[in-house]
């Protein structure tokens, strides 16, 4: 081999190698950036909540919707968000003063946008909607009764709860209407005029109790109020709430004095709030969690030590249900022992023991989708948690269901397992609107069989809340389903037409089982 050939080859080694470093330190670069990226979206999206799983919302809306938000939280000045566009000075401060939006940035420019990028590039284009593959059959062991609360078009109706100890079902609405309706005598009868939206309504003794939200729409203002009557003298608690929804009237610690639990939904913030009557007369709020979107309560002895424990949901952010073990002097200790994805739009729950062991098992429903992220969800429905025992709790089933908002879960047909009725707010309006209701018939409780069924007739009702009890006196359990037309998400327009024009309030399916 000559001089120049062999000076050659020595310079395309050293070309080869050079061109093998570079494409090394590139792979390099390329995998600490994607292993930045990853442990990015670990820490940053998993530090308040559940770390959410990418592939539950489409490029879209993490582009559009989620990342803007987010980018508000973290202090990112050109998130392209400006969390106080388009509300009054009032609702601005509130915003404000939540510290909810960080004045100060959280995250470095630069690992900003590797956040964006790494979601945006790991999101689906879409979501896999199959739609409603089961079968189903059409119900037919209940008879409607249409109920027309108001005699008005459209339908207000905030509020339905059975009362079991009157057995009649109250029912408000957003003018602060309360109404007592007897299925028994088929008499209406308006209870009260009450002050704004009506959100919960209770008898203790020879008190009511009416809850007043306050706004119907998100807000940080706190304007909710709770008023007590008694021989007709309403008196306003002391108190403001924050856009509270449920509450509870009990004797905690019995001395002999009530407590009132309250599950304030708030916005941005919100709380499980216990109000108590001090030694000098006082009422006092008493912060049991600080989470926003607290939506519903269960008072219960969960670990059978004779104290009353608290179950609560929480339906935003930290999505899941939480045990407050009450220790002594209305003192709690809070274990959250479901947890879910802030995507996943947890609206109820109920407390059941769905497989007769003695222990209590949990419902959850899923479905909410009045949010930034309106879109079909394959994974809203209905799902049931069961209890080792020890109040851990597994999910063993799950029913797909389009936007479900609201359960019963009783054994309607006494077979001796518990069946579902599942109401949906938001159901697939273009494919399915006919799921806006789902019966489910306990087949087989040990193997998790359902026979889903629907109605026969469609009613066009926008399905707000749904409870169940022995309206008629009569020995089995009947179901009421109660309408809102109130414009909160879109609504193809045909079918708003129609919700608004009918007159009817309450769907009530009472059991044909004992005749």
């Amino acid at each position: 081999m000559h001089l120049e050939q062999f000076e050659e080859v020595i310079n395309n080694m050293k070309n080869s190698a050079v061109l093998i470093i570079l494409v090394f330190l590139l792979i390099s670069c390329a995998k600490n950036k994607e292993e930045k990226s990853a442990q990015l979206f670990k820490t940053q999206c998993a530090s308040c909540h559940q770390l959410p799983n990418i592939q539950h919302l489409p490029k879209h809306l993490w582009a559009n919707k989620v990342l803007p938000e987010m980018g508000a939280r973290m202090g990112i000045k050109n998130s392209g968000f400006n969390p106080l566009n388009g509300f009054s000075f009032q609702e601005q401060g509130a915003i404000l003063k939540s510290g909810i939006y960080s004045v100060k940035s959280k995250i470095s420019d630069e690992d900003w946008q590797l956040l964006n990028e790494y979601i945006i590039s790991n999101a689906p284009d879409s979501l896999i909607v199959e739609g409603a593959k089961i079968e189903r059959t059409e119900l037919n062991n209940f008879k409607l009764e249409l109920i027309d609360i108001d005699s008005t078009e459209g339908s207000s109706i905030i509020f339905t709860e059975f009362d079991a100890e009157k057995g009649k079902l109250n029912v408000a609405d957003s003018r602060g209407r309360i109404y007592e309706y007897d299925q028994k005598s088929k008499n209406l009868e308006k209870l009260l005029n009450g002050s704004g939206p009506i959100s919960a309504y209770t008898e203790k003794d020879d008190v009511k109790f009416v809850t007043s939200i306050g706004s119907l729409s998100p807000s940080e203002i706190a304007n909710g109020r709770i008023f007590s009557i008694k021989n007709k003298t309403v008196e306003p608690l002391p108190i403001n709430f924050h856009r509270p929804v449920h509450t509870t009237v009990i004797d905690f610690n019995k001395d002999g004095v009530d407590e009132i639990l309250v599950c304030e939904f708030g916005n941005l913030t919100g709380s499980l709030s216990l109000v108590v009557k001090s030694k000098n007369g006082s009422l006092e709020k008493k912060v049991l969690l600080n989470q926003p979107g607290t939506i519903r309560a269960v008072v219960q002895d969960m670990n059978q030590d004779g104290k009353e424990d608290i179950i609560v949901m929480s339906a935003q952010g930290n999505e899941g249900v939480f045990i407050l073990y009450q220790t002594e002097n209305l003192e709690f200790q809070t274990e959250q022992v479901i947890h879910f994805s802030p995507v996943y739009g947890s609206s109820w729950f109920e407390i059941v023991d769905y497989d007769n062991d003695g222990d209590q098992d949990i419902i959850t429903v899923h479905g909410d989708n009045a949010d930034k992220t309106q879109v079909l969800k394959p994974y809203h429905g209905l799902r049931i948690h069961l209890n080792d025992g020890s109040n851990n709790f597994k999910e063993e089933f799950f029913y797909p269901l389009h936007g479900a908002t609201r359960s019963v879960s009783r054994d309607f047909d006494q077979d001796g397992d518990i069946d579902f009725g599942i109401i949906s707010t938001f159901p697939d309006y273009k494919e399915h609107s006919e799921m806006s209701f789902v019966y489910l018939n306990n087949i087989s409780q040990d193997k998790f069989e359902f026979e889903p069924q629907i109605l026969k007739e469609d009613f066009s009702g926008r399905w707000f809340l749904i409870d169940s009890g022995d309206f008629d006196q009569d020995g089995d359990i009947d179901i009421a389903l109660s309408c809102s037309t109130l414009n909160f998400t879109f609504l193809p327009a045909e079918l708003a037409k129609v919700y608004k024009e009918n007159p009817w309030d309450i769907l009530l399916l009472e059991n044909s089982l004992v005749e």
